[in-house]
């Protein structure tokens, strides 16, 4: 890793080197705050975690051939150099922001409230098809898991994609001066930690701070169908570059036809949870794609791909294949052909948004349609409203099964369960004298079910589903609902 000696390191640390040969020039070749990933010539962060102490495992990793440890307690019994600091963490977060001032390479940088981890998928599987590109991987995206994964790039990378993520107001600011974006892309403002941002316009505020350290000569591109968004007009000097669905450039005259600031997709096709096919328009020219994901969403995301494509010279050609070529992750809009029924599988995450995508993709699904929907977290002191206005919404959509699980769902419950009730009662009214709504529905809630734990909806699992059923599996990460698919899987 270029420059990365334990001087430098130190240095750049604010630490203190000790048990160190100074004859010693050679570079670390990769820095982990977990000992079981070291390797020969790595730097080890010791940190104090809620069940472990890193610094119990610095005697273990320097028999794995570790170069050197970074800690905040000095060993009893050293067996090899160490640097000592006052904070572990603030001394990866410095040693990732001099690291990437080193490095010749574009980074483009991914925020917004909902398909941060999608978007991030189609621009890396994009640029792959020019680049050597490294990515974001997991939930590598807030003030760890990004100093890593810069840690992470070496010289054969030429792009860099990083995922952003962020709950409080400075975190995304902290975030953007680590990683110095070239191109910062905005996927959306939604109703995500509001219990710190306070509102949408909070979560523009913050999500905005990427622009903060964003490199001289950058570009942002932002989802030009979000109203918050679009209000977006000028950065840095320079117009945004806006994806969308609902152009506005494209009656006007061929003089302003050329431009690169609205990219939009025309002629749009689903094809059902095969995915869709579109023109996509980048100033005078145009080419058709399949697009191998389900859902309006995934339209967006191609689009934002083509956008940073574009901004780093890639031809129509490399994008569409680009595009064509791109794989879903577990737990994100992921579907599982099982032999006896079809798994949405968009458990990773979820909020208020992200969930009526996730049941509008369900609700194009031609069999019987089963939602089994979990508590959102971090939603503020508006929760129980905002759970109460998905389950109205899903009792909108065509589904034949409704499943609530968790205390905040109870809301989402009785949210669906005021709209079927609604609807009862008009089919009530249309009935003939000669039959009553009891004989022809003696359960009425025979498609809302509500359970409070997890737990309790494993054990009805299989008495609830049917077999060719589509069931979208999603709640937030934290109901654990990757247990629930991988129920229905085995």
């Amino acid at each position: 890793m270029t420059n990365l000696t334990l001087e430098n390191i130190a240095q750049v640390c604010n630490g203190k080197l000790n048990n160190w040969n100074s004859n010693d020039r050679r570079e670390a070749q990769g820095v982990v705050l977990d000992s079981r990933l070291v390797q020969k010539d790595f730097i080890f962060i010791a940190t104090v975690g809620e069940r472990v102490d890193g610094h119990n495992f610095i005697h273990e990793v320097f028999e794995q051939g570790a170069l050197a440890v970074i800690c905040e307690k000095a060993p009893d019994t050293p067996n090899g150099p160490y640097i000592l600091v006052e904070n572990s963490l603030t001394a990866l977060k410095s040693l990732a922001k001099w690291y990437r001032m080193q490095l010749n390479i574009k980074v483009v940088g991914i925020t917004g409230s909902v398909g941060k981890t999608t978007t991030k998928e189609f621009i890396s599987s994009v640029l792959s098809k020019k680049y050597r590109v490294l990515k974001t991987e997991g939930n590598y995206n807030n003030e760890i898991g990004l100093p890593l994964t810069i840690l992470k790039i070496r010289d054969y990378h030429q792009v860099a994609v990083l995922e952003m993520g962020i709950s409080e107001f400075g975190e995304m600011h902290r975030l953007s001066e680590i990683a110095k974006p070239d191109i910062c892309v905005i996927t959306n403002i939604g109703q995500c930690h509001l219990e710190n941002l306070g509102s949408r316009e909070g979560v523009l505020k913050a999500k905005t701070e990427i622009f903060d350290f964003m490199s001289k000569d950058g570009r942002v591109v932002l989802n030009g169908d979000d109203d918050m968004l679009a209000t977006i007009e000028e950065v840095n000097g320079k117009s945004p570059i806006k994806f969308t669905l609902h152009p506005s450039l494209a009656d006007k005259e061929e003089e302003n036809s050329s431009s690169l600031e609205e990219i939009y997709a025309s002629d749009i096709r689903a094809l059902g949870l095969s995915g869709s096919a579109c023109n996509i328009h980048v100033g005078r020219e145009s080419f058709s794609v399949s697009i191998p994901l389900p859902g309006k969403h995934m339209i967006w995301n191609a689009l934002a791909a083509t956008a940073v494509g574009t901004l780093l010279e890639m031809n129509s050609e490399e994008i569409a294949d680009g595009i064509q070529t791109v794989e879903t992750l577990s737990g994100r809009n992921h579907i599982i052909k099982h032999p006896k029924y079809t798994i949405i599988d968009d458990c990773y995450n979820a909020n208020p948004n992200s969930m009526k995508a996730a049941i509008d993709l369900l609700n194009i699904s031609d069999t019987r349609k089963v939602a089994i929907l979990g508590d959102m977290f971090e939603l503020g002191k508006d929760e129980n409203t905002l759970h109460q206005e998905v389950g109205t919404y899903a009792a909108s959509k065509n589904l034949d099964l409704i499943v609530c699980v968790g205390k905040l769902s109870s809301h989402m419950y009785d949210g669906a369960a005021r709209v079927l009730e609604k609807s009862r009662r008009a089919y009530e009214s249309q009935l003939s004298h000669q039959t009553s709504f009891e004989d022809e529905n003696q359960n009425r809630n025979r498609n809302l079910l509500y359970f409070e734990t997890r737990e309790e909806l494993l054990e009805a699992l299989f008495s609830i589903i049917k077999e060719n059923d589509t069931i979208l599996v999603k709640a937030s990460n934290g109901m654990g609902f990757n247990q629930v698919v991988k129920q229905l899987i085995e």
